[in-house]
């Protein structure tokens, strides 16, 4: 039985304090419940510390894979303090510095002001297994306290042919539904059969994949993409680190991620692609460590100066504001969301010395693209000077299109046919960087720069505006922003066909908004306007909504670029949401998106003029859904997500999976090999 050195059981259950194994071993006897130390928080996170189960394991690792150990340790009153910790891994004591930080400032308000957090950075074992991890503490007055936790090292089968280049294309928020919108619109049907198939949908192998976080059933995208990565859950917010007990967002317990990982084991090179700002939650955990993934400054600076840890060697998409210097009209460099570690704290300096990362600096005067320029990237600030690089004479590659996230695909598709909106401009222009590529083109360049990588590379693409759009309830930018992310699976996909060692897998994060098919419109556009103006349930419901039979096949027309001609046409397709707020529904397509709140000229025209949030349109329609949340904005929902994969090792993503072991399943593919199924060729 194990017993806590100051409560019962039910005691520390009431306390909500993790105190199950925490042992006093004083002078001779069992103290008091007021004369012990106590163990609050032991990291990696742990059932065996948090409840006294050895089961399940949280924390899993490869072998060898690094991650950081943590204790916080309260003493039993103000008037003592911690004067030493030592860490134990199945009961031998782990032979690393430990570094000793004072609650008295910089902790969160709920530690004690005499609480210490002890941390020992960059542990690894070779072992597979589970294994145990122990914590002692000494207190001031000579009394201890003993923890115990547990994670698991899952080994790797050796044999077959290893995986080379890894690529994983992350829809963001994409789930079921979204999926088959954009096959409904891109691909069309005949009597029921889809003519054009997206390419995701003739990836051989499809699996589902639980979203969770670490404290949450419902994931936000910094834990969603880090789980794929890393191997481990975060918290929500936070990205390839496990919660702690500091204010500071960048000193979090580490975990190493794959691109870490490879890239010190086997020199794999890291490429990142993005429509959304580079310092999103998705691009950034993939090589970035912090607990707020809105740190943007230090996000982006850690991309480079870090670059030797991650194999950082391609990075685009948007989030120009964080490069340049905060005198430049448009920057959002700030010492609030820089980092620096100082070398005089033993706390932050352990992290620059057991991982080697870079001690970061507060230099809001910082010109970063200069300095990715000076670390040998090529720089692309539009789609022209993309396309006019030479992959074969490009070492490495920067490519910073907007200020923050991209345009969405509808707006920079007609910002391509010249289509103007009704004030006269196109929203490209109105964003004033109308010169962007899509995905499919950043996609191209990245392969044709890792490519000349010959130990291999992982890649991760992001189509983001399938979430961002989502949360807008902006059915028609988002389904064109999945066409447009199923254009660069083609691309991958056409690679793998050509470069029989690659792995490709698309996934989601999470699913978003609870997109919902309902049906088709049982009217033309001309009827829907017609309706709209006379407006209310009676008018665009009862009348519009066609249901079952009624919904029939919409019909969209592709235009040569490969999106439709148009999207407000007769008989749409027909969307509905069920983690909405109250909205208004026309069911047209919007004209303008909502103001995107990261934009830095956001509240200057003419982007001021556009929807403050979903609240403010089709509100002429008079026809009020009623939603299930608060706010303006659909949410994230805790729905499995579909992942397919294509290519060597494809075979290991069958069946119903934790986001967590894709993770792994990737490291076995590329670690230890892959035997490839009876018959496949």
């Amino acid at each position: 039985m194990i017993e806590t050195s100051t409560q019962t059981r039910a005691q520390a259950r009431r306390s909500l304090l993790p105190l199950w194994v925490a042992t006093v071993i004083g002078s001779g006897f069992m103290a008091s419940a007021t004369a012990a130390p106590s163990v609050t928080r032991l990291t990696p996170p742990s059932e065996l510390f948090a409840s006294g189960q050895a089961a399940p394991v949280i924390a899993r690792f490869l072998p060898g894979q690094r991650f950081d150990l943590q204790a916080t340790i309260a003493p039993d009153d103000a008037s003592k303090s911690i004067t030493s910790v030592q860490f134990m891994v199945d009961q031998k004591p782990v032979k690393l510095p430990v570094s000793l930080k004072d609650c008295s400032t910089g902790c969160l308000p709920k530690i004690a002001r005499n609480a210490t957090i002890a941390s020992s950075r960059a542990f690894s074992v070779s072992a597979p297994g589970v294994h145990t991890l122990s914590v002692k503490a000494e207190q001031s007055d000579g009394q201890s306290v003993f923890a115990q936790g547990n994670f698991e090292v899952v080994p790797l089968s050796v044999g077959g042919q290893k995986v080379k280049n890894i690529i994983i294309l992350l829809g963001d928020g994409m789930g079921a539904a979204h999926r088959t919108a954009a096959r409904i619109v891109g691909g069309g049907y005949a009597q029921g059969k889809v003519i054009n198939p997206l390419a995701m949908d003739s990836f051989p192998v499809t699996g589902m994949v639980k979203t969770s976080s670490l404290n949450s059933i419902i994931t936000d995208s910094a834990p969603g993409m880090s789980s794929y990565v890393s191997g481990n859950k975060n918290n929500n917010n936070e990205e390839g680190v496990f919660p702690d007990d500091t204010l500071d967002v960048f000193d979090n317990p580490r975990i190493e991620y794959l691109s870490e990982y490879l890239h010190r084991t086997q020199g794999k090179a890291l490429g990142v692609v993005t429509t959304a700002d580079v310092f999103d939650a998705t691009p950034a955990a993939n090589a970035v460590h912090t607990s707020n993934r809105g740190a943007g400054t230090g996000i982006v600076d850690q991309f480079l100066d870090d670059r030797d840890l991650s194999g950082l060697t391609v990075l685009m998409g948007g989030g120009r504001k964080w490069f340049l210097p905060a005198s430049t009209p448009g920057s959002a460099r700030s010492d609030k969301s820089d980092y620096a570690f100082s070398s005089t704290d033993a706390h932050t300096a352990l992290i620059s010395k057991a991982w080697g990362a870079k001690p970061g600096k507060l230099d809001t005067g910082r010109d970063l693209i200069a300095d990715f320029q000076t670390a040998g990237f090529a720089y692309a600030p539009t789609r022209s000077a993309l396309q006019s690089l030479d992959a074969s004479h490009t070492e490495r590659l920067l490519g910073l299109f907007a200020f923050s996230n991209m345009n969405v695909a509808l707006d920079k598709i007609d910002g391509r046919r010249g289509q103007a909106t009704s004030s006269g401009t196109k929203v490209v222009d109105d964003y004033g960087l109308p010169d962007q590529p899509m995905l499919d083109e950043m996609t191209d360049k990245a392969l044709a720069v890792l490519s000349t990588k010959k130990n291999g590379f992982v890649l991760m693409v992001e189509g983001a505006s399938i979430d961002k759009q989502a949360h807008n309830m902006d059915t028609e930018r988002w389904i064109l922003d999945t066409l447009e992310f199923d254009k660069a699976v083609a691309r991958a996909q056409d690679y793998a066909k050509k470069h029989k060692d690659t792995l490709v897998i698309v996934t989601a994060d999470h699913e978003c908004a609870g997109a919902a098919l309902i049906g088709g419109s049982m009217v033309s556009d001309a009827q829907l306007i017609e309706l709209g103006k006379a407006g209310g349930a009676a008018n665009l419901r009862d009348k519009v909504v066609g249901i079952y039979a009624d919904a029939g096949f919409p019909k969209y027309t592709m235009a040569p670029d490969g999106y439709p001609q148009a999207t407000n046409i007769d008989r749409r397709l027909l969307v509905g949401y069920g983690a909405n707020p109250d909205r208004f529904e026309d069911w047209r397509a919007n004209e303008f998106p909502n103001q995107d709140s990261q934009q830095p000229f956001v509240k200057q025209a003419p982007l001021n003029a556009y929807p403050a949030d979903s609240t403010k349109r089709d509100v002429d329609g008079k026809f009020m859904v009623t939603g299930q949340v608060p706010g303006s904005d659909a949410v994230h929902t805790a729905t499995d997500i579909p992942l397919s994969a294509f290519g060597l090792g494809a075979w290991s993503f069958t069946g119903v999976m934790d986001n967590t072991d894709v993770f792994f399943k990737i490291a076995q593919s590329v670690m230890g090999g892959v035997v490839l199924p009876t018959g496949f060729k």
